[in-house]
């Protein structure tokens, strides 16, 4: 019998050729040789032209098959870290919304999950390597770059990102990422330190001015005993919210792309040990604001002052205590397309906190605070000439003369847009669920109706999208 060959086949049932021998763990002529078997023990059948991968998982040969048109699909790489357990659960989220899923285990992944659970819950045979003869015989890494809608990195460790963030391509994970014309999500974890650490932040800031969009890392008790911090991987379920909005039209995401840093809450000024100076904000209005960002396609970092609302999903949160903290927080935050500043910063600080607790005795006499001016966080951004966002947005709280001072504050803030409403007490605003504001530009003033904080939130991100696209 003359040699198989399959170079003068169609580029359309070639493709079929490929993904079947792909799945099966095969070259494409050894998938030739299992179909004219098949085609011999079913004589008459026109096989060849009848194999087209279904879209759901065949029970009947306990193997699954290529996702139809109109079904996302995901390219899942999973990184050597103790988070990666967490994506085993990714994987069946993800499943049951109807998302196919592909994965790749780097080396390192393997000391943690192994390819049979893996393969096991997403219902296919894992990639774990650049070079094999299965994958590789029509340039394999290049497919699984190309024919998914988005690739994800769950864990995504400090080691990884270094190499994503300069352009390695040393095993099949890397080669992936910078082959791939698709999006790409990362979902960081790791040890706090290993966060913080200088090295870390400059590639999470190439990475993301490269576009690269990231779910987490959150706040928490780490693996390690004793340790904790920011640095544990966002959890399922937040990086299931990211998939999606990724995977929605582009319409449903008018600021994919954009880079915001949003601050929200109070900030505690320490007076001693045990007391603060702060004010009556909740953080609700920043983190619905930050909320709304992220599910229009934005990557989104919030500074938050220590408040009892839940970090928004697929949201970078940095949690903060002071002003001090937080300016500093936003600066690493920076650059930035858009800069919203929702946060109620104290004005003042102590000049000379109290190491220990300040006492009441009898006869003493009332310990007298000397206070001192705290940074004027954003003042300090809108008046920058470098890694000024293209729109930095204030707030304006007031209790009196509401328009007046909000104009007052654009002039001397040096900002773009102010977001003024009334806290007065009868307004309950402080603390509340719903809010009544008006936006100042320099080109006039809004008036918006009484909504509910999340409605405040979803119209000024529709406003910052209109203003983008002008």
């Amino acid at each position: 019998m003359a040699s198989l060959t399959v170079r003068q086949i169609d580029e359309a049932l070639k493709k079929k050729l490929r993904l079947r021998a792909a799945k099966n763990g095969r070259s494409m002529e050894d998938e030739v040789r299992t179909l004219l078997r098949e085609a011999a023990d079913e004589a008459g059948h026109a096989i060849l032209e009848n194999f087209e991968p279904s879209t759901k998982r065949s029970a009947a040969r306990g193997r699954n098959v290529e996702p139809a048109n109109g079904i996302a699909c995901v390219l899942l790489i999973i990184a050597g870290g103790i988070a990666a357990y967490k994506s085993l659960d990714l994987i069946r989220r993800l499943r049951e919304r109807d998302i196919h899923v592909r994965v790749v285990l780097t080396k390192a992944a393997q000391e943690f999950v192994t390819p049979l659970s893996v393969g096991a819950i997403a219902g296919e045979q894992p990639f774990t390597d650049l070079f094999n003869p299965a994958h590789e015989f029509d340039v394999g890494h290049i497919r699984l770059a190309r024919e998914c809608d988005l690739v994800i990195v769950a864990p995504a460790t400090a080691d990884l990102m270094a190499k994503l963030a300069g352009g390695h391509a040393s095993d099949l994970a890397t080669t992936i990422a910078l082959a791939t014309d698709k999006r790409v999500l990362l979902a960081p974890a790791m040890n706090p330190r290993m966060w913080s650490h200088r090295a870390t932040q400059r590639n999470f800031a190439q990475l993301q001015a490269d576009g690269v969009s990231f779910v987490g890392p959150n706040e928490g008790e780490m693996a390690e005993a004793g340790e904790a911090g920011t640095g544990r991987m966002a959890e399922p379920l937040e990086i299931v919210a990211a998939i999606e909005r990724l995977l929605a039209p582009s319409s449903e995401r008018p600021l994919a792309g954009k880079t915001i840093v949003i601050t929200s809450g109070p900030t505690h000024e320490p007076i001693d040990p045990v007391r603060y100076i702060a004010n009556r904000s909740s953080g609700k209005q920043g983190h619905a604001i930050a909320a709304a960002a992220a599910a229009a396609g934005a990557n989104v970092t919030l500074v938050s002052g220590p408040v009892n609302v839940p970090n928004p999903p697929g949201v970078r949160v940095v949690h903060v205590e002071s002003a001090r903290d937080m300016l500093a927080a936003v600066d690493r935050a920076l650059p930035a397309d858009i800069a919203i500043f929702a946060a109620a910063v104290a004005d003042w600080r102590v000049d000379n906190a109290y190491k220990e607790k300040i006492k009441k005795s009898p006869g003493a006499r009332t310990p007298s605070l000397s206070l001192t001016e705290n940074p004027d966080i954003l003042s300090t951004v809108a008046h920058r000439t470098k890694q000024r966002p293209q729109l930095v947005i204030g707030f304006a709280a007031e209790t009196q003369n509401v328009l007046a001072n909000a104009r007052t504050k654009l002039a001397a803030k040096g900002c773009d847009w102010i977001v003024a409403n009334d806290v007065s007490p009868s307004t309950g605003v402080m603390g509340g669920d719903r809010n009544t504001v008006m936006l100042v530009t320099r080109g006039g003033v809004e008036n918006w109706p009484p909504q509910s904080k999340d409605g405040v939130a979803a119209k000024l991100v529709a406003r910052i999208a209109e203003a983008l696209r002008q």
